[in-house]
């Protein structure tokens, strides 16, 4: 086994530069590692399609969804797929195989050099878990052609939305003038270079330094959980981990190893509606966003304390994992978890890091570690693992199963809750849509006992709060020692006038850090920087505009781009821009609506009218779109027209505070007031504390002299 071993090594360095894992050296010293890296999902993240890769059944098995069909099958040893769909069929023979366990997913190649992952997957658990099937990647619902999530269409593209994170030295090579990818790679799979980099001459460096115990987790006497003790922790090497385990944008093309994250990418914070009101995860985000704002990454935990180093599994499994920190007298134990021992809710990992399910098979754990608070949950409409896991195992009826019973059996079990921060209550009205003053939002940000992450979100949302800032009020976090802390500031920065907010974001221009620097110069695109910072402006700006053309392969990159020239006053780069955001990516309505505006901003209504009818006919169930055209309307004083825009919009895209709001002022306009406050009084419930919803009633029920409901929309406002 270990020879076979070896020559499949062999061949994997093969398959990698020269210089990457030094061939045979790498083998002999590195056997063991090399044995537990082939159990690991990164030696399968992506393979050639062989009977030893391919998990699923290829024995013409067909897979329907929705009147789209997919029929599986091999010929001539290839593995093979014909995809049909309105009595048209197209054959791709599958290129690789892409993943492996809980789904294994299958890429063709539609154009040269372009992957496109299939819109059907091979379920790979076990039949008694429901798996051993293909299914559609969105079950519930109907992917057309002209959907922007359809499998041909840039959302489900290999090259710009996987490659950098499935294979070593991966490089997109894509070129926007053509709008052609040639993505290259070094290996494969995820293999040694990904974590290690290229390590030609470690041979002749020190074993010791790596091997070294500088410290260790130890409970000392009267302690429930361990602190670390020894040197301080080194933890830069999760750079490596959070560059393929976060949800970001690219600064660069691939992904360096040992090379700091934010150097290579701008993240996403924990903003809704990416992420529930109290940071809990909800869309696909990974795992960067819910880490940064636990305990146990402020306290110092990494991922290898939990994660084998090369087979990325758990190092033990249950409730032993977190006993190798936490007391089992304390925490293993009835009193505590309140649950018999042996059934699922005494598992430390079900309470603390509940899943959430991506890709229609994957459950994966929130890893903020959080304490499960049923009380907040209907104020702040928060999850919470107690009505989860009771809601799955159906373990009492639904009716029992509620946040108010959960609130209840939590208080008989441990008391009443503790009162949480002013500033943390705080940030949760704030990713409500709840009014700040800016001093309630700026203590959100001052308070350092609240995660960096979190602390670095408010900053960003600064916008949603005031439409102005002075320097002196966020001047310090502009200085900041956090990284994360400097980029938020760069980008709430945009709301310092001019030319003050040029003086407090130059020195940000030779930042450290580029994802700094290119938010700073983000910030300075309409600003005049003097001769003198002019070649470091140049320099962050052209990594701006690098970061752009990085992502111009799909909409957001394009209209990024756009924004940019617009902004220095290059009209007709901008207008092109957008052209070609429409081109390469049809059916992301942005694009259509800052077409429009850019055209109603150059007094070219008959073009307005063109792209918004032509991204109406494109995204029929666009509310955006439908809302742009009724503005309009408005604009062009078709009052009358208008209205029935608005209220496609509002039924395209329900519960949208800016459309009700709009639709019903021009219901007022038409003279509909009662139809307006009528429809203000049915939507408001869903968002009682909307200030906006709540004054515009108040003034329609004075107009209407209609005392209760002016009464009514009072009483929402105490």
């Amino acid at each position: 086994m270990v020879y076979l071993l070896r020559i499949a090594l062999v061949c994997l360095a093969l398959c990698s530069t020269s210089a990457a894992l030094a061939e045979k050296n790498c083998i002999d010293c590195h056997t063991q590692q090399g044995q537990d890296w082939q159990l690991s999902d990164h030696a399968k993240s992506m393979a050639l399609p062989t009977s030893q890769s391919v998990v699923a059944d290829f024995d013409n098995q067909t897979a329907i969804h929705y009147g789209q069909t997919a029929l599986f099958y091999r010929l001539d040893n290839r593995y093979m797929v014909d995809v049909s769909y309105d009595k048209k069929t197209q054959t791709y023979p599958i290129k690789y195989t892409f993943g492996h366990f809980p789904l294994q997913q299958y890429l063709v190649e539609t154009e040269q050099g372009r992957l496109q992952v299939l819109p059907f997957a091979w379920d790979a658990r076990p039949l008694s878990q429901g798996g051993q099937r293909w299914y559609h990647n969105y079950a519930n619902e109907e992917i057309r052609p002209e959907d922007r999530l359809h499998w041909r269409q840039p959302l489900q593209n290999w090259n710009g939305m996987c490659a950098d994170c499935h294979s070593d030295g991966l490089k997109r090579n894509y070129n926007s003038e053509k709008n052609t990818f040639d993505s290259q790679w070094t290996g494969i799979n995820v293999g040694c270079v990904s974590c290690h980099g290229e390590m030609n001459n470690h041979s002749k460096q020190t074993v010791a330094s790596v091997t070294k115990d500088t410290g260790r987790w130890q409970r000392l006497v009267g302690q429930d959980t361990a602190t670390w003790l020894g040197k301080i922790r080194d933890n830069q090497f999760m750079d490596n981990c959070f560059a393929c385990h976060s949800l970001r944008s690219p600064l660069v093309d691939g992904i360096t190893p040992n090379t700091p994250f934010l150097d290579q990418f701008s993240p996403q914070l924990h903003q809704a509606p990416l992420y529930h009101n109290d940071g809990q995860i909800k869309e696909e985000v990974y795992v960067y966003g819910s880490f940064l704002q636990s305990k146990m990454f402020a306290q110092g935990v990494n991922c290898l304390d939990c994660h084998d180093k090369h087979t990325m599994k758990l190092k033990v499994q249950g409730n032993a994992l977190c006993l190798q920190c936490h007391s089992h007298d304390k925490f293993n134990v009835k009193s505590h978890h309140q649950h018999e021992q042996s059934s699922s809710g005494a598992q430390c990992a079900n309470c603390h890091m509940p899943t959430n399910r991506y890709m229609g098979v994957d459950d994966r754990r929130d890893h903020s570690f959080k304490i499960p608070r049923p009380h907040l949950s209907n104020e702040f409409s928060t999850p919470n693992a107690c009505v989860g896991c009771h809601e799955k195992l159906n373990i009492e009826s639904i009716k029992q199963v509620s946040n108010s019973w959960a609130s209840k059996q939590l208080a008989q079990w441990h008391g009443k809750p503790k009162a949480i921060r002013i500033s943390e209550r705080d940030f949760m009205r704030l990713q409500q849509g709840q009014q700040l003053t800016l001093e309630q939002h700026l203590a959100i940000v001052a308070d350092a006992s609240l995660p960096v992450i979190t602390r670095a979100t408010a900053l960003r949302m600064l916008n949603n709060t005031t439409a102005q800032l002075t320097p002196a009020s966020i001047k310090r976090y502009l200085e900041h020692s956090e990284d994360l802390i400097r980029i938020a500031a760069a980008q709430a920065a945009q709301l310092i006038a001019l030319p003050a907010r040029v003086e407090v974001l130059t020195p940000l221009l030779e930042d450290k850090i580029k994802a700094v620097r290119v938010a700073a110069a983000r910030s300075l695109v309409d600003a005049s920087v003097s001769i003198a910072n002019l070649a470091v402006f140049k320099k962050a700006f052209s990594e701006l505009k690098l970061a752009n053309e990085l992502s111009s392969w799909r909409g957001e990159g394009r209209l990024n781009k756009a924004i940019v020239e617009l902004t220095t006053g290059d009209r007709k780069a901008g207008e092109q821009s957008l052209i070609a955001a429409i081109k390469v990516d049809p059916y992301f309505e942005a694009a259509y609506i800052n077409l429009a505006d850019l055209y109603r901003s150059l007094k070219r209504p008959m073009q307005v009218v063109s792209v918004l009818k032509k991204g109406i006919k494109a995204l029929p169930k666009s509310g955006a779109l439908h809302y742009s055209y009724g503005l309009h309307l408005i604009r062009t004083g078709q009052r009358s027209k208008a209205t029935g825009y608005f209220a496609k919009a509002l039924m395209f895209a329900p519960g949208t505070e800016q459309y009700i709001y709009t639709y019903a002022l021009a219901l007022d306009g038409e003279g509909k007031t009662a139809q307006g406050l009528a429809l203000l009084k049915q939507q408001i419930i869903a968002m009682p504390h909307s200030k906006q919803l709540r004054e515009l009633g108040i003034y329609l029920s004075q107009k209407m002299q209609d005392r209760e409901s002016y009464e009514w929309f009072q009483r929402l406002g105490r």
